[in-house]
């Protein structure tokens, strides 16, 4: 078979799978009929309500990626799952990354999660960024989309939504041993791209063990006209094992260890010239390597406790390594920069069910969370010959930290045909960096209370009216506050200490209705800022011609509002039609203009 593309014949990809299970069981004749005659199931997240819910039940608009999906659509990079999803897009600058945009939000104003712990970290910025490229692919088994702020249960940065990875997780029954593995195999012919998986599970009620093996190779990407892309080769290895113990019948413990590296990613976007450009802002621009390392532990308990009917806690740690090699275009001399950041996480979640009788359900979900970040950054400046050497300060400010805690909460009451939902939440961040030759030693330690409501009343059985209101903030991180260097589009970053946290207010409207053939929702929604951190042009311009910028608090002064610092989002909607046995169809409607006016640039002077 061959595919027609870009005004030229492309083989297809080469697709090997080979699946093997003990013991086999026969299927029955009769499934397909049955299949199509029966309702279809109804989709579980865990997510919205850090619990499993059907996404019909929950009033947030939410969207998951099925292993079946995934299967489908055998995605290189997690990204590329989003392909399709209500209200996000995809964006990739380089081969081998990829990030969510949702709601107009991305970066550091996404909660990205893996397995309920903290993908985002100190240094996680609030852009187009490679860190969601180090969770692997082919380790994923769903893909969960919360669009709208979730500042309750998941607090700082959950600003435009959550984006949750929940790696597999095999269960095998049966009281005796059983053994399945799966080997997955592709070629691509435009980069001449080669992947492979393997994995293997092994198990018998109560226990359970999972591991498996990743590698991918690609050359240079050719578009479909037949020019290349040059460089945007990359290589990925990665490895995941998975341990799950069931203790008696209400209590368990799963251990995990995840691990990807690339070797050698180019930033394409740093060696090709772009818009307004002769030539490209450098000559090398090499994330090398970029490698994320990942311990988890997760227990379970249900219980029959009189204050709570079940109990999770997880503890993880997380080390990301991003180092580079660049070189300013023209310039002999060449950087290497060695940046790492550890995040530690410890978190505490109970459920309580409360109150009397079938016509009133009532249940709590409350908690506590603690993370700790440490940064470690270098740099040094080499001579063209490679042996001189000069340290330079480093990307970001050495052995900065960034803690927080949390105490939260999130209540439901339920009466026949209408469900409330509210929760608060209390968050508090210590922030610190030591004095550089840019900045004076410091200390942040920004607390709030953030907050939502949701509303969900059923007008008829299948079709529902959903609300949900809540404020959201995220306060400044390391890369905010400290970060000295180079940026895409021909930019140079420094830092700027002053910054306050950033708020959101969200509000949308919606309808999800469910037949046994059909699921459909629609959403308007609206979000109000207040101070948030964006990237701003100073006045002055480096030697090697790139202009200076650096984080600062927007501001917009209404007529109406002289104190105000606003920044409102314009009216959205998106209306997502999806048939099990079909595709699924998506509409988003585009915002009005803003008419916000851009901050001027600070004056600045001396010497960069």
């Amino acid at each position: 078979m061959q595919l027609f593309q870009g005004g030229r014949f492309l083989p297809s990809c080469l697709l090997v799978l080979c699946s093997t299970a003990m013991p086999l069981q026969a299927s029955d004749a009769g499934d397909d009929a049955e299949m199509d005659s029966a309702p279809p199931l109804e989709t579980v997240q865990v997510t919205a309500t850090r619990s499993e819910q059907s996404i019909h039940d929950v009033s947030e608009a939410i969207s998951v990626v099925s292993a079946e999906k995934i299967d489908r659509q055998a995605p290189e990079l997690l990204a590329e799952m989003l392909r399709g999803v209500p209200g996000t897009f995809f964006q990739q600058t380089t081969p081998g990354q990829g990030i969510p945009i949702i709601r107009g939000l991305k970066g550091s104003q996404i909660l990205h999660l893996v397995d309920g712990m903290r993908l985002n970290n100190a240094f996680f910025r609030n852009a187009p960024n490679q860190y969601l490229g180090l969770v692997d692919a082919y380790a994923t088994e769903r893909l969960e989309v919360l669009r709208g702020s979730a500042p309750s249960l998941y607090g700082a940065d959950a600003m435009g939504g959550v984006l949750q990875v929940l790696t597999a997780e095999p269960v095998l029954s049966g009281n005796e041993w059983r053994v399945q593995g799966r080997f997955y195999g592709s070629f691509d012919s435009a980069d001449s791209g080669v992947v492979a998986r393997l994995q293997a599970a092994a198990g018998m009620d109560g226990v359970a063990i999972s591991g498996g093996i990743t590698y991918q190779d690609h050359s240079d990407r050719e578009t479909g006209g037949g020019i290349k892309v040059t460089p945007s080769a990359y290589r990925v290895e990665a490895a995941d094992f998975k341990w799950r113990q069931e203790f008696g019948a209400n209590s368990e413990l799963m251990v995990s260890a995840q691990y990807l590296q690339q070797p050698s990613t180019p930033r394409v976007d740093e060696l090709i010239a772009g818009y307004g450009q002769e030539h490209p802002s450098s000559d090398q621009y090499e994330f090398k390597p970029n490698q994320r390392d990942f311990l988890h532990a997760r227990y379970r308990l249900a219980s029959n406790a009189r204050w709570f009917s079940s109990f999770e806690a997880h503890l993880a740690r997380q080390v990301i390594t991003d180092d580079r090699l660049t070189q300013d275009y023209g310039e002999p001399e060449y950087r290497r920069e060695w940046n790492e950041s550890t995040l530690d996480g410890l978190t505490l979640q109970f459920r309580s069910s409360w109150g009397e009788g079938s016509s009133s359900n009532r249940e709590l979900v409350w908690g506590l969370e603690y993370y700790a970040d440490e940064v470690s950054s270098s740099r040094v400046l080499f001579a063209a010959d490679g042996i001189q050497e000069t340290p330079e300060r480093g990307r970001f400010p050495d052995r900065s930290t960034m803690d927080s805690g949390a105490l939260y909460a999130s209540n439901m009451w339920q009466w026949d045909a209408l469900m409330i939902s509210a929760g608060l939440r209390y968050s508090w961040f210590s922030i610190q960096w030591p004095a550089t030759a840019e900045m004076v030693a410091g200390r942040l330690e920004p607390d709030d209370l953030t907050g939502d409501i949701h509303f969900n009343y059923e007008l008829r059985p299948g079709l529902k009216l959903v609300s949900n209101i809540g404020r959201g903030f995220r306060p400044p991180n390391i890369f905010d506050l400290g970060t000295l260097g180079s940026r895409p589009g021909n930019r140079f970053n420094i830092p700027n200490p002053d910054l306050k946290p950033e708020s959101v207010w969200s509000y949308d409207l919606g309808i999800k209705g469910s037949t046994a053939r059909w699921q459909f929702e629609a959403f308007a929604w609206y979000s109000d800022y207040q101070d948030k951190i964006t990237s701003v042009a100073t006045s002055d311009v480096t030697a090697d011609g790139r202009t200076v910028v650096r984080s600062e608090n927007s501001s917009t002064t209404p007529a109406a509002s002289p104190r105000s610092t606003t920044s409102p989002t314009p009216y959205w909607s998106s209306i997502s039609v999806n048939n099990p046995a079909m595709q699924s169809f998506t509409r988003l409607c585009a915002p009005k203009p803003s008419a916000t006016p851009a901050m001027p640039a600070p004056a600045r002077s001396g010497p960069i």
